[in-house]
């Protein structure tokens, strides 16, 4: 055995361990990103993926990465430390994008449309099927339109933002995940804001008719009119909605940690 091969078992250990720490934060990051970590992309593919980036990775980001500690409990304090980094930084991207899906359950309950519940592990056990719609059109946006590689830009980069192995700013970490909510809360009330403008007009006029002719079945005529008035309505401005939330989406991407 050359002294070459002996130096490189011996650094196996150090090399497993960098090798975790990386993948510990882009794996983390793949199961949140918008995109490519859709609940309906298999996990295989996701794990494919993960283990691909830190294939191409692992020999840029070596230098930066701190060595192997003697102490187990450090070792594993540093490993879950990368697996925060890595949600904290997919959540983010993931916030952005969830603004159209949120969008959609305002909607939904807006035009009479709140009774349809479909599974959406996204959003939680059950959501509408309004709101489920618009979230995978949201994913689908961001897959043709190439958003998600600015995402996955922003994991890569944020090595120099964060280093493997620093401190950890638990409380600026936490209030990125808070402006971020705003910001994607924000959104889908922009977004919905029609709906509900239209949803005002129409329970006044329901009012108004109820006071007028009170022997009319206001509530049998109500829910067929705000069903069909509330998915014209979609149909016309569903153009408008998706052409502002691309503009805004590709306005939040790029300002993702790392990327600043």
């Amino acid at each position: 055995m050359t002294p070459a091969d002996l130096a490189f078992i011996q650094g196996l250990p150090a090399l497993g361990f960098q090798a975790m720490l990386v993948f510990a934060r882009l794996g983390a990051a793949v199961i949140l990103l918008p995109g490519i970590g859709e609940q309906e992309i298999p996990a295989t593919v996701r794990l494919t993926l993960g283990l691909a980036m830190l294939a191409l990775l692992l020999p840029a980001l070596a230098p930066g990465l701190p060595p192997a500690p003697p102490e187990g409990a450090e070792a594993v304090r540093l490993i879950v430390q990368e697996a925060v980094v890595g949600l904290w930084l997919g959540t983010l991207a993931r916030l952005a994008v969830t603004a159209m899906a949120m969008a959609g359950q305002l909607i939904a309950t807006l035009i009479g449309l709140q009774g349809m519940l479909v599974a959406d592990p996204a959003l939680g056990l059950q959501a509408t099927a309004l709101g489920r719609a618009l979230g995978l059109l949201a994913a689908v946006l961001v897959l043709a339109s190439g958003l998600y590689g600015i995402a996955l830009r922003a994991m890569v980069e944020s090595y120099a933002l964060l280093p493997a192995g620093a401190a950890f700013p638990s409380g600026a970490l936490a209030q990125a995940v808070a402006e971020a909510g705003v910001a994607s809360l924000a959104l889908a009330l922009r977004l919905a804001a029609p709906f509900v403008v239209g949803a005002v007009i129409l329970n006044v006029a329901l009012g108004l008719l109820a006071r007028l002719a009170p022997q009319v079945q206001t509530f049998f005529v109500a829910v067929p009119g705000q069903v069909l008035a509330g998915i014209a309505l979609l149909m016309l401005l569903g153009p408008a909605m998706l052409h502002v939330f691309s503009a805004e989406l590709r306005a939040s991407l790029p300002a993702l940690p790392g990327l600043r």
